[in-house]
């Protein structure tokens, strides 16, 4: 009976010990976790990616493959434009640590990656100074 009574106080000083240790709520895991985050970030993603970049030509236009319709990746939202949304789409296509192998870059560059669009020149120079 020895036994049983100290387990039990010991159970009972252990609970009363833990239940002193307060619980931090650090939220929800962010999302963008481990995704690239240019330099100038949503701010030039917008001013800047979004018209000489990505929302030029036939790439997003209603129909169009990386529009919400078009059906291929990227997948941007156009009617109306979401910039957060089509920001985070990018993401998954850059490479920080080096930015010239993104494949938002080497996708549309004649001679890189194969892209069913075919080859879009596509202003290298913009594109570098969203990472500075």
């Amino acid at each position: 009976m020895g036994n049983h009574r100290s387990s039990t106080v010991a159970g009972v000083v252990a609970l009363a010990l833990l239940s002193g240790c307060p619980t931090v709520d650090l939220g929800d895991t962010p999302s963008d976790i481990g995704l690239c985050n240019p330099q100038g970030g949503l701010a030039y993603f917008q001013a800047e990616i979004w018209p000489k970049f990505v929302g030029v030509g036939q790439c997003t236009k209603a129909g169009a493959c990386h529009s919400e319709t078009g059906g291929n990746a990227l997948s941007f939202k156009t009617m109306p434009i979401d910039f957060p949304f089509n920001y985070r789409q990018t993401q998954i296509y850059l490479n920080c640590g080096q930015p010239m192998a993104s494949e938002l870059l080497t996708k549309p560059l004649a001679g890189q990656d194969p892209h069913g669009g075919g080859d879009i020149a596509v202003p290298v120079d913009v594109f570098v100074q969203w990472f500075m």
